[in-house]
């Protein structure tokens, strides 16, 4: 007989998400995820929708960021992501960020408990069988290298790689708040009214200075001889790239000290280490935007330089791992669908987005394509002006140059967060050729724009049910 399951590859945040929406669909699902059958560079855990590297969603603004409206479109969409993030944040100023723990609990006690949802331990380490009709590959940026070679060999092209690194994460009784103290930037309120969310470590031009030095210094992992023409993802550089790019390159990036008072001298310091709270008891906090590739030993020697961290107690030092994604635009259709082989759908960051959100985005829509596909129909494109289709969009077709891509090529396709950027303009040109609407005002509309076109879209959906 035929397979009349979906078949979904890969249990992280977009498999995740893509078995909910095609079983909130009414549609069976098969989930395979290969842990703890077989483990990956990056997973700690055979939970499913881990976090392996930073435990925040990033904004939760969904007026004036782009993924914090993409939060809000993926809420009104029943998403099991954000729901399950929204019972398991832990304080981040405007930023939602999760207990990893709990969150990943949370996601897989929710699929298990689905009864249209099966899962399955075990690798699919070749091309899918041809009785699964309905198949959505969401094997992130780690899959299996059997299947790789596989999607390969199939599609006619070479993945593309990045490098994603891994940031520390600290035990917080290890922190002296005799120097640090906590803060949010701006004393921004986070969703539970909280304005110190963040533990901050300040330092002066010497600290700073010697620091900077020591990063540039310290002793770093090596590549293999593949990996070295392999390119880093512009918004996840290693701190010690980004030190290696001018002295004040750091200052004015993620340790940059602006919206922060230091309460004991009453004035700003010259730069500023934030860590952030990684779960929900509190104990544990990752260095904001410290992902790096030095090794273990010289991490602890390096970050205990750190005012406030010179006692500090590591829970998980940073790493780094290679990342592969598809040449999507010319790869996949805009339901994506791989052209060569269409029963097969790929979502996450497979296909080339970037971030938890955005994983966990296409995996939204790969479930929903899949479910309509399965009960005889087709669901709509969301519009390009919401962020979910414009992020689509760009990866389907939207990239400027498109298909071409080049792996030492900075200017081919690349992995992409959501921005405002994707977005169609809004608000026409005034009599200086400038636009209409710019800054706060451009992004609220925007967004507005946004939900009203998400909801009929919605609409659209549930008529066709």
């Amino acid at each position: 007989m035929t397979e009349k399951k979906i078949h979904i590859v890969g249990g992280g945040l977009a498999g995740s998400e893509a078995a909910w929406q095609a079983a909130r669909a009414g549609q069976p699902v098969v989930l395979h995820e290969m842990r703890p059958v077989r483990g990956t560079e990056a997973h700690a855990t055979d939970g499913l929708a881990e976090l392996v590297c930073s435990n925040s969603l990033r904004s939760d603004d969904a007026e004036t960021n782009a993924v914090g409206l993409l939060h809000e479109e993926m809420r009104r969409c029943g998403s099991l992501i954000l729901a399950c993030a929204d019972q398991h944040q832990v304080p981040a100023g405007g930023a939602l960020a999760v207990d990893r723990e709990g969150f990943s609990a949370a996601v897989t006690a929710a699929l298990e408990a689905e009864p249209l949802v099966e899962i399955r331990r075990e690798e699919i380490d070749a091309w899918p069988p041809a009785e699964w009709e309905n198949v959505v590959i969401a094997t992130g940026p780690l899959t299996s290298p059997a299947l790789a070679d596989a999607i390969r060999a199939r599609s006619g092209e070479e993945s593309l790689a990045f490098f994603d690194a891994i940031a520390p994460i600290v035990h917080k009784d290890s922190i002296d708040f005799d120097i640090a103290w906590m803060q949010s930037r701006y004393d921004k309120a986070g969703p539970a009214g909280d304005t110190a969310a963040y533990v901050n470590c300040p330092m002066d031009k010497a600290q700073y200075d010697a620091f900077i030095a020591a990063l540039i210094a310290g002793e770093k992992t090596e590549f293999k001889e593949w990996e070295k023409d392999t390119p880093y993802f512009e918004g996840c550089l290693p701190i010690e790239v980004m030190a290696e790019r001018g002295p004040m390159t750091l200052a004015y990036g993620p340790m940059k000290p602006v919206g922060l008072l230091d309460p004991r001298k009453g004035e700003r310091a010259y730069a500023v280490v934030q860590l952030r709270q990684d779960n929900a008891l509190g104990t544990l906090y990752n260095i904001v935007g410290f992902q790096t590739k030095l090794k273990y030993a010289e991490q602890t020697r390096i970050f205990r330089m750190i005012p406030g961290l010179e006692k500090a107690e590591f829970a998980r030092l940073g790493g780094i791992h290679r990342n592969t994604f598809l040449n999507s635009p010319k790869l996949l259709d805009a339901e994506l669908r791989l052209k060569a082989d269409p029963r097969l759908r790929f979502a996450g960051q497979v296909t080339g987005v970037e971030g938890y959100v955005e994983s966990a985005a296409m995996g939204l829509l790969a479930g929903r394509f899949a479910a309509a596909e399965a009960q005889g129909g087709q669901l709509a494109i969301p519009p390009v002006t919401t962020a979910l289709g414009a992020l689509l969009n760009h990866i389907t077709g939207g990239h400027l140059g498109g298909a071409v891509i080049d792996a030492g090529n900075s200017s081919g396709f690349q992995p992409m967060n959501v921005n405002f950027g994707l977005f169609p303009p809004i608000g026409g040109i005034d009599k200086r050729g400038r636009p209409a609407l710019r800054g706060n005002d451009r992004k609220k509309a925007l967004s507005a724009r946004a939900l009203n076109d998400l909801a009929g879209w919605l609409g659209q959906a549930q008529a066709a049910e």
